[in-house]
C-alpha cells in the first residue's frame, strides 16, 4: 500500500527533465539575446567618439589629406554599420521556437561583432593618426 503513491508520481518525474530541458533552452535564448544586446549597448555607449574623432581629424593639419580621408570614411562606415544593424533588428516573437531563436540570436550575434570589429578597426586607426598628426604639427 505504501508502494501506491511513489508509483503515481513515476509520470510525473519521467516528465520532469523535458520541462527542465525546455527550460534550459529558453534559458539559452534568453543568456543569446541577453549577450547580443550587451554588445550593441557597449557600441553604443562609444558612438559619440565617432563623431569626436572624425571632428578632431577634421581640425588637424593635414585633415585634406588622403589618409584623414580614409579615416573619417571609415568612422562613417563603422557609424552607419551600425544604424543599419539596429534598424533591421527585430526581436523574434515569443511564439517562435527556441531552437529559431538561437539560430536568430546566433546570426545577430555575429553581425553585432562584425560592426564591433569595424567600430575598433576605425575608432584605434583615427586616434592614431590624430596622435601622430598633432605630435608631428607640434614639433
Amino acid at each position: 500500500m505504501k508502494k501506491l503513491p511513489y508509483l503515481l508520481l513515476l509520470p510525473l518525474l519521467a516528465s520532469l527533465p523535458a520541462c527542465l530541458s525546455l527550460q534550459s533552452d529558453e534559458q539559452k535564448a534568453e543568456a543569446a539575446e541577453k549577450a547580443m544586446l550587451a554588445r550593441h549597448d557597449e557600441l553604443m555607449a562609444e558612438m559619440d567618439q565617432l563623431t569626436i574623432l572624425r571632428q578632431q581629424i577634421q581640425k588637424t593639419p593635414g585633415s585634406d589629406t588622403v589618409a584623414a580621408s580614409r579615416r573619417r570614411r571609415a568612422l562613417l562606415s563603422a557609424d552607419a554599420a551600425m544604424m543599419d544593424w539596429m534598424h533591421r533588428y527585430r526581436k523574434p516573437a515569443d511564439t517562435m521556437t527556441v531552437a529559431r531563436r538561437l539560430d536568430y540570436f546566433a546570426s545577430q550575434q555575429k553581425k553585432i561583432d562584425s560592426v564591433a570589429t569595424l567600430f575598433r578597426t576605425s575608432l584605434d586607426s583615427a586616434r592614431l593618426f590624430v596622435q601622430t598628426v598633432g605630435t608631428t604639427s607640434t614639433q
